[in-house]
Formats: structure tokens, C-alpha cells, sequence
């Protein structure tokens, strides 16, 4: 029975080479002189230090500007809230999330449910498998999902025949 997986996976060497680029940019720039703006990487969280709010935006935007050019889906980052540090310095957390939530999947598999498709979806921790009799059902799938779900990134792996 054909089978495929859809998953949310993101590549923390990209991501990693974004963050030093973005640090080197930023470390150059000559409206950042004298600044404390950088980024900080630890396990899936970077986080975005600057002076005041529009030295953090302009981070962000360097930052997003390196991931996409990296190919690197930006719809992947989930911005925390700025919060002071000291004085007028800032922080933001911006987590970098991975793997298909638990409400998505829900969501994925009501919507293949819905749409008459005769595929079957089940969620397996943070991906969700969909099986069905025919490749053509299948593509008939996947097609759904991408023009449904557009607010997040997936990708189709592990096609099965």
C-alpha cells in the first residue's frame, strides 16, 4: 500500500551559517557601530539582543533576509516577545520550530477526512502518514494539503510504493 510521510524539518547547519553571517553583517554595519546587537544560538532558540526596538527589527531583518537566501523557510520562526535586559537593551527569543504540532496534524488529517480522498492519515508523534490504495489518490493528497495549509512549512518525504 503507498504511503508517504509529511513532516516540518528545518536544517540547523543552514540555520547555523545564517546566524554566523547575520552576526558578521551586523558586526559590520556601520549603523550598528558601537552597539551590543548580535544573535545567540542554543539548542532550537536564538535569541536577538540589541539597544532599542529598532535596532532589534533590523536584526530580525538581516536575519530573515540570510535564511531565505539560505533557503531556509522563515514561516519556521516563532517570534517570542521582547523583553528589557538592562537599562534600554533588549532581547527576543525566536524559536526555530520543527515537526508537525499535535493540532496541525489534527487538523491535516480532518481535512484528508473531509475531502472523500480515500487515504487514510495518522499522526506518529510529529508526522503525520498518509496511506492509501493508489500513487494517484496520494498526489491528489498532497496537492490538498499544499494549497490548504499555507501558514506553515511542509514537505512530503518517504514516499512508498
Amino acid at each position: 500500500m503507498p504511503s508517504f510521510d509529511i513532516v516540518s524539518e528545518i536544517d540547523q547547519v543552514e540555520v547555523r551559517n545564517a546566524l554566523d553571517q547575520t552576526n558578521k553583517e551586523v558586526g559590520t554595519r556601520f549603523d550598528f557601530k558601537g552597539s551590543d546587537a548580535r544573535l545567540e544560538l542554543a539548542d532550537k532558540v536564538l535569541t536577538v539582543f540589541a539597544d532599542d526596538e529598532f535596532k532589534l527589527g533590523q536584526v530580525r531583518d538581516v536575519l530573515t533576509a540570510k535564511l531565505a537566501k539560505r533557503g531556509v523557510d522563515v514561516r519556521c520562526l516563532d517570534l517570542g516577545k521582547p523583553e528589557k535586559v538592562s537599562g534600554n537593551k533588549l532581547k527576543q527569543a525566536v524559536t526555530v520550530k520543527t515537526g508537525v504540532e499535535a493540532a496541525l496534524a489534527k487538523k491535516i488529517q480532518q481535512l484528508l477526512k473531509d475531502s472523500k480522498l480515500k487515504v487514510q492519515a495518522s499522526i506518529q508523534g510529529d508526522t503525520v502518514r498518509v496511506s492509501g490504495a493508489k500513487k494517484d489518490t496520494l498526489q491528489d493528497a498532497i496537492a490538498l494539503v499544499r494549497k490548504s495549509v499555507t501558514d506553515f512549512p511542509l514537505q512530503f518525504q518517504n514516499f512508498r510504493d
